[in-house]
C-alpha cells in the first residue's frame, strides 16, 4: 500500500472511532431525565431514624412502670407504689437532660415520653378513683382531656402518614409524620397532675390518730380537716388548669406539627385534628360538669338515709 493511502486510510479510521465515541443527543437527555427521576424518587423517601437510645429505653421503662403502679394502689402497697412513682418521675427527668444534652431528641421520643407520662396518670387516675381517693368528676375531666388528645393523635397520625398507609407502616414510629409541641399550660397542668396524684397516693401513709394524722412523729400532728380542705382546693386547681389545657390544643395552631411539603394540606389536617379535640373534650367538660352538681345531692341522700 502506498503512503498516500496508508494515511487516507488511518485518517479514515480515525474519524469513525470519532464518531463512536462522540454521545449521542438522544441518549444523553434520556439519561439525564432518569439521573432527575431517580434523584427526586430518594429526596422523596421517609427518612428512618434511630429509636433504640437510652432516653426512649429509660422513657419505655417508665410506660412499663404505670401498670404496676395502679396494681400497688389497688393492693394498698402504698409505700412501694409512691417508690415506683419517685421512680417514674426521676426517669422523666433524667431521660429528657440525656435528650437534651447529648443531642438524642427523635420523634418517637416526642411522642412516647407523654405517651409514658399520661399512661401513668391514666392509670392511677382510674385506681385512685375506684379507691375513692380522687372525686369522680376530677377523674373524668383528667381522662376525658387525655381521651380527646388521643383520639386527635390517631388522625394525625394516619393523616400525615406518607403514602403508602399500611397498617404496618401507620405502627412504624421510625416513620416521623408529625411532631407533638405541649403548650406552657399543658406543662403545667401535667406537673400539677402528676403532684396530685402523687400526694394522694402518699396520703395513706399518713398514720391517722383520732382527729390528727401525722407522718411517723416527723411532722406536727396535723388536723384531718385542714388536709381534707388542702386536698380539695388543690383538686379545685387542677380542675380548672386541665380544662384550659384541653381547649388550648383546641385553639393553638402550633400545637402539632405536620411534616410534608403540602401547605395547603398541612392546613386543613390541623384544621380537622383541632376540632377533633375541641368537640370530644368539650363533651368531657360537659359530663364533668354534671357529675360535680350532681355530687352534693348523693351526699344529702346518704345523709338523710343514715338519719332514718
Amino acid at each position: 500500500m502506498c503512503w498516500t493511502c496508508q494515511r487516507r486510510y488511518l485518517a479514515s479510521e480515525k474519524g469513525r472511532s470519532n464518531q463512536d465515541t462522540k454521545p449521542r443527543p438522544k441518549l444523553v437527555e434520556s439519561t439525564r431525565k432518569l439521573r432527575e427521576q431517580v434523584q427526586s424518587k430518594l429526596s422523596n423517601l421517609t427518612p428512618h431514624e434511630n429509636i433504640y437510645t437510652v432516653p426512649n429505653l429509660l422513657t419505655f421503662s417508665r410506660l412499663l412502670a404505670a401498670p404496676a403502679i395502679g396494681y400497688l394502689v389497688l393492693r394498698d402497697h402504698h409505700a412501694l407504689a409512691v417508690g415506683l412513682f419517685a421512680y417514674a418521675g426521676i426517669t422523666d427527668l433524667v431521660d429528657g437532660y440525656i435528650a437534651r444534652r447529648w443531642k438524642l431528641q427523635t420523634v418517637v421520643g416526642s411522642i412516647i415520653d407523654p405517651m409514658a407520662d399520661k399512661a401513668l396518670m391514666f392509670i392511677l387516675t382510674v385506681c385512685l378513683a375506684v379507691k375513692g381517693a380522687i372525686p369522680l368528676y376530677l377523674a373524668t375531666l383528667i381522662l376525658g382531656r387525655d381521651a380527646s388528645l388521643a383520639t386527635a393523635a390517631i388522625y394525625y397520625r394516619y393523616a400525615s402518614l406518607p403514602a403508602p398507609k399500611t397498617f404496618s407502616r401507620y405502627w412504624d414510629f421510625s416513620l416521623p409524620s408529625a411532631e407533638v409541641y405541649p403548650t406552657t399550660v399543658s406543662k403545667h397542668n401535667t406537673f400539677l397532675q402528676l403532684i396530685l396524684l402523687g400526694a394522694t397516693t402518699a396520703l395513706p401513709l399518713v398514720s391517722s390518730d383520732g382527729h390528727h394524722l401525722h407522718l411517723g412523729g416527723l411532722i406536727p400532728a396535723l388536723e384531718a380537716a385542714d388536709i381534707g380542705a388542702a386536698m380539695m382546693a388543690f383538686q379545685i386547681l387542677v380542675a380548672g388548669t386541665t380544662a384550659w389545657s384541653g381547649m388550648s390544643y383546641a385553639f393553638l395552631k402550633d400545637a402539632v406539627k405536620i411534616l410534608g411539603h403540602d401547605e395547603e394540606v398541612k392546613k386543613n389536617q390541623g384544621r380537622t385534628g383541632r376540632a377533633v379535640i375541641g368537640i370530644t373534650f368539650a363533651s368531657c367538660l360537659t359530663l364533668a360538669a354534671w357529675l360535680a352538681v350532681q355530687k352534693p345531692e348523693e351526699k344529702t341522700r346518704e345523709s338523710r338515709e343514715k338519719e332514718l
